[in-house]
């Protein structure tokens, strides 16, 4: 951030500090994404465990009455 604040105090191109500023703001959320896809692939792509499998319960056939 200091390198943008001295091209603006510096007089450079406002292209230049635009790009630096985009080069910035993308960096940052890059670290931000890497720092998310641990958690991401753990929720989506983990097996759930043993206490969070709810019980399939098996319903019995009916039968027919009065036919």
């Amino acid at each position: 951030m200091d390198n943008v604040i001295d091209m603006i105090a510096t007089g450079a191109s406002a292209s230049d500090v635009s790009d630096s500023l985009k080069n910035l703001l993308y960096a940052k959320a890059a670290e931000r994404i890497e720092a998310a896809k641990p958690i991401v692939a753990n929720t989506m792509f983990n097996e759930p465990e043993q206490g969070e499998v709810e019980d399939e319960v098996e319903q019995e056939p009916q039968e027919d009455q009065g036919e």
